[in-house]
């Protein structure tokens, strides 16, 4: 099985193109993806099989070798001054809904718990973009 790497790929439309070494791209439709597989990432490489078809090369099989490279260029969705007030409030929260339970020997409300665990995770993604 050849091994290229993505051209581009458009999850929108459903298909894009792989590199085949040596010779013509290869077309990939959506339906060839692996289970779990939704898009692929401009210069990820992959495996794939493929037969010739009306238009030219067509894959009929795609293994994904490597997960995608993060696009450093990616810009998080908040401003600073947005996520500044965001840790504020939610070190406020911190310190008066769930540290007094903790001093006091027992862990926050359930629903209160996963409230806050949900904030704290969303944070944590924008911090990391």
């Amino acid at each position: 099985m050849p091994i290229g790497t993505v051209r581009w790929y458009d999850p929108e439309r459903g298909f894009g193109f792989v590199s085949n070494p040596g010779e013509e791209d290869v077309f990939v439709s959506q339906s060839v993806l692996p289970q779990g597989v939704e898009n692929l990432h401009k210069g990820q490489r992959v495996e794939f099989d493929f037969a010739a078809g009306r238009r030219g090369p067509q894959a009929l099989r795609i293994k994904v070798l490597e997960q995608p490279k993060r696009d450093t260029r990616t810009r998080p969705k908040r401003k600073p001054e947005d996520l500044n007030s965001l840790v504020a409030d939610l070190v406020t929260t911190l310190e008066q809904r769930v540290m007094p339970p903790l001093a006091a020997g027992r862990y926050p409300e359930r629903a209160e718990g996963r409230q806050i665990a949900k904030i704290l995770r969303a944070l944590a993604k924008d911090l990391d973009a």
